[in-house]
C-alpha cells in the first residue's frame, strides 16, 4: 500500500522531498501535485516502472508519457525546438500546458511516441513538482492519474490512495489539486494546434 507524505503546498519540507526522490531512484511509481491535476511518475530510465503506470492507465505502447520538467532549458535538451516555438513556450511557461515536440537524441527511443517520435513536454507552476523536480536533477516520466474509463483525473490524495493506493508507492499530498488535465498543443512541425483543451488558456497558441 502506498505510503501517504504531506507536504507544505507551497513550501515543501526538502527532507520529505529527498524521501520520495529516493523511492524513485528504487523504482518507485509516485502520485504527485501539479499546476492542474495529480500525475503518477517514474524515473525516466526505468522501463518496468513505466510499464506499472501503463498497466495502471490500462494504456498501450502508442500512449504519449510526459516528461516533466524543472525549466525552460531543459525543454530544449529533450527535444528539437525552434526559435520562434521556444519565444512562445517562453510566454505561457510554467503553466499548465503540455507541449507535443519532436524528440531530441537525449530521449530513449522507449520514451517516445512509436511511430510519430514524439514526446510529451511540461514545465508546472507548482511548488511541490518544482521542488520534486530539482531534487531529482532531471526530468520526471509522467502521466496524468486519470483512472481508467473515465474522464477527468482524481485530486484528492486520499483518494487516490483508496482507488490506488496498492499500486503506488508514495503518494505525495499537497492539498486538492483541479480536475482537469493540462490543454495538449502539438508543435511538431513549428505551428502550433491545439489537440486537447484542459485548464490552460489556449489563446496564445491559436
Amino acid at each position: 500500500m502506498a505510503k501517504i507524505i504531506q507536504v507544505h503546498p507551497d513550501n515543501p519540507q526538502s527532507r520529505l522531498i529527498k524521501q520520495v526522490v529516493e523511492v524513485i531512484h528504487r523504482g518507485g511509481v509516485i502520485a504527485y501535485p501539479t499546476d492542474s491535476s495529480y500525475a503518477i511518475g517514474c524515473h525516466i530510465g526505468d522501463k518496468q516502472a513505466m510499464d506499472r503506470i501503463r498497466r495502471l492507465r490500462r494504456v498501450s505502447s502508442n500512449h504519449n508519457f510526459t516528461l516533466v520538467c524543472p525549466n525552460l532549458a531543459d525543454l530544449s535538451l529533450y527535444a528539437k525546438v525552434d526559435n520562434s516555438s521556444f519565444r512562445l513556450m517562453k510566454r505561457v511557461m510554467p503553466g499548465p500546458y503540455t507541449l507535443i515536440l519532436k524528440a531530441s537524441r537525449e530521449v530513449p527511443r522507449r520514451l517516445q511516441h512509436p511511430k510519430k517520435k514524439t514526446i510529451g513536454l511540461r514545465v508546472p507552476a507548482n511548488a511541490v513538482a518544482h521542488a520534486l523536480m530539482q531534487a531529482l536533477g532531471e526530468p520526471l516520466m509522467s502521466s496524468t492519474l486519470i483512472p481508467p474509463g473515465e474522464e477527468f483525473p482524481l485530486n484528492d490524495p486520499f483518494e487516490i490512495e483508496q482507488r490506488m493506493g496498492h499500486e503506488l508507492d508514495i503518494i505525495i499530498d499537497g492539498g486538492h489539486c483541479g480536475v482537469e488535465a493540462t490543454t495538449v498543443v502539438d508543435m511538431v512541425d513549428g505551428f502550433p494546434q491545439v489537440t486537447r483543451v484542459g485548464c490552460g488558456d489556449p489563446a496564445p497558441f491559436e
